[in-house]
């Protein structure tokens, strides 16, 4: 996967547009499924991940933002939890956190620079003037690539 979990929450253009009446449905049951798995273990990521994408599809952003949390507790480290903590941020409107879990996730070693310089969820962060020191950070490591 070329930018980590974050792919199934890939073109958040789905979030963006309006959901079916089926897909709605469907994606209600997944999210039922997926709280029951992550109540029995809280600490099954790839549950966690899949219901913040989920949360965050059917327009539950605090949702999706509170399972990204967990996901840092549970992997502080990880570049691709950090991004999209820092997607979730963003569209949380908490654009000064997005920016500096962005900056983290480039520290942590996240590299797929091209779809953070174009993913939708972070279109809010990317016109804040703070956005600079995401923009210095990636030239510097592009240059030393």
């Amino acid at each position: 996967m070329s930018s980590g979990f974050r792919d199934w929450r890939l073109m958040s253009q789905a979030k963006q547009q309006k959901l079916g009446k089926r897909e709605t449905r469907d994606l209600d049951v997944e999210i039922g499924f997926l709280e029951g798995l992550v109540g029995k273990d809280p600490q099954y990521v790839e549950a966690l991940q899949l219901l913040a994408d989920d949360y965050t599809r059917r327009g539950r952003i605090n949702d999706g933002l509170r399972v990204d949390h967990q996901l840092k507790s549970l992997r502080p480290g990880d570049p691709e939890v950090l991004f999209n903590l820092a997607c979730s941020l963003c569209l949380a409107g908490e654009l000064e956190p997005a920016i500096d879990e962005l900056i983290r996730a480039i520290e942590a070693g996240y590299r797929d620079f091209d779809w953070m310089l174009k993913d939708p969820d972070l279109a809010a962060a990317r016109k804040d003037p703070a956005f600079r020191k995401v923009r210095d950070q990636l030239k510097i490591l592009k240059d030393e690539l």
